[in-house]
């Protein structure tokens, strides 16, 4: 998996999606990557696929609530957002000195 947590992403498909989608100053909509779990192949995302979760009263007195958290969808519905491509790219490992780094497929913008 080639997103990891603190990336900064553009949603490709479902009700939340960014791609193509300018925000009030011009630039493509992204949001910022919370959480990641690679055994589901799943990404938590700010600010999308927001879910209502009911909470029940546990103790006597205490008000029942409904909180709207971030869910989890698939990683394949997001791609990293490079910078100086300006939208969303997909990228491959280069070799910097002895490490590994993750670097844009169009630019050769490097992520880490």
């Amino acid at each position: 998996m080639f997103i990891k947590k603190g990336d900064t992403v553009v949603v490709l498909s479902g009700k939340d999606k960014y791609a193509n989608t300018k925000d009030d100053n011009g630039k493509l909509k992204t949001a910022k990557v919370l959480e990641v779990s690679p055994e589901e192949g799943k990404v938590i995302v700010e600010n999308v696929h927001k879910v209502s979760k009911h909470l029940k009263a546990r103790k006597q007195g205490e008000q029942s609530t409904i909180l709207k958290v971030d869910a989890p969808i698939y990683a394949c519905k997001v791609q990293l957002y490079c910078p100086d491509c300006k939208k969303g790219v997909r990228s491959h490992i280069v070799m910097d000195g002895d490490k590994k780094v993750r670097a844009c497929v169009k630019c050769g913008y490097k992520f880490d």
